[in-house]
């Protein structure tokens, strides 16, 4: 079991700020593409994606216990 964190807009897409998904030994893209597939997110390729609290690429592999954090791009002034 895996639990993914999400912020801001993404948050609000998703109607959550945490899930608890029953995957593991996938990369952070198979993480992705499900999430697309089952959830309608519309701004989902420009997040920052970190594994227990550190950046990661797409290509990592995600682990039994992991926190994954979809982190949209911040803007302001």
């Amino acid at each position: 079991m895996i639990t993914v964190l999400f912020f801001a807009g993404i948050r609000e897409e998703i109607g959550s700020d945490k899930l608890n998904i029953d995957m593991e030994n996938i990369t952070i893209y198979q993480l992705k593409q499900y999430l697309l597939n089952n959830y309608s997110l519309s701004s989902f390729n420009q997040v920052m994606t970190a594994i227990n609290e550190s950046f990661v690429t797409d290509d990592e592999i995600i682990k039994d216990q992991d926190i994954i954090a979809f982190i949209p791009p911040v803007s302001g002034g």
